[in-house]
């Protein structure tokens, strides 16, 4: 029993599918650097109910950061608190050596934390460019008035992020879809435009709380390889929520527990796989 969470997860049934996708190789050579975000003791109540209570980990740049643990364990809502739509109770979160307690989305997008959202968020009506367009809001430098006149700096400006913008389309491989309305996209190509708007902010740490909730088997190999070629590429730290175990342990260089708002897990794939709280957890069991 304890020698695997994935079949844990597939005992109680959490798993959005059975069947994980295959292993995806990590690059080779990968090296982790020094803390980057750090996350001490912290406590998040609404009302009387505890959704995290005393949680610390760190996260590393250049590495790939899993947050896992069963429904309603406090997954969401720590990422919450790290993009500033939550305030905790207690605790700080330091970002690059910068410590905060109170900080909205917009200010902790500006220091250089990016969001996607396991509820799509994407402006339905407006094509795959416009909405990943919305990204470079942050990094426009024009007045609203140059900007609708379109002259001097402004266009210039315009054309720099739109050159950033379809870079990532090429980069995503939704080359032909960048005129369509995102609501006339599959599920799983409006996953990639949630990923790409995110992208186009810059972020040097990117969370991504379940993206690839809801995919069949071809979109979760896809969205594995975007994942490392991310991290790869462009030298992006990712911080992961995901339901997949095959996923999680394929691609994460390390992994955080979370059960009912409390860590009971921390450290590489193999060291939470075998951790028998953990397991427990998924079990809903007890040693």
């Amino acid at each position: 029993m304890s020698s695997t969470i994935e079949a844990a997860m597939a005992a109680k049934g959490d798993a959005p599918g059975a069947m994980a996708a295959p292993a995806t190789p990590q690059p080779a050579g990968k090296k982790i650097g020094d803390v980057i975000l750090d996350v001490k003791n912290i406590s998040l109540s609404f009302g009387g109910v505890k959704a995290l209570t005393d949680i610390s980990f760190n996260v590393r740049e250049h590495e790939i950061r899993a947050i896992i643990g069963p429904n309603g364990a406090g997954k969401s809502s720590m990422l919450n608190c790290i993009n500033g739509v939550y305030t905790p109770q207690q605790g700080s979160i330091s970002f690059k050596g910068q410590t905060f307690s109170h900080m909205n989305s917009r200010q902790v997008a500006t220091m250089g934390i990016a969001r996607t959202f396991q509820n799509l968020a994407l402006f339905k009506g407006m094509s795959v460019i416009d909405n990943i367009m919305t990204g470079r809001n942050l990094r426009i430098r024009s007045n609203l008035f140059l900007q609708a006149l379109r002259i001097g700096p402004a266009e210039r400006e315009e054309i720099a992020h739109r050159e950033f913008v379809e870079h990532i389309i090429d980069f995503l491989e939704i080359q032909a879809h960048r005129k369509t309305a995102v609501g006339q996209l599959p599920y799983g190509l409006q996953k990639r435009v949630d990923l790409g708007r995110a992208l186009a902010m810059e972020p040097q740490v990117l969370l991504l709380d379940e993206p690839m909730a809801g995919m069949n088997l071809e979109e979760k190999q896809d969205m594995s390889r975007f994942v490392l070629d991310i991290n790869d590429e462009f030298g992006t730290t990712v911080v992961l929520i995901e339901h997949d175990m095959g996923v999680v342990m394929d691609i994460s260089d390390r992994v955080v527990v979370l059960d009912y708002g409390k860590k009971i897990g921390d450290g590489t794939p193999e060291e939470v796989r075998s951790n028998p709280d953990v397991i427990s957890a998924y079990l809903g069991t007890s040693h």
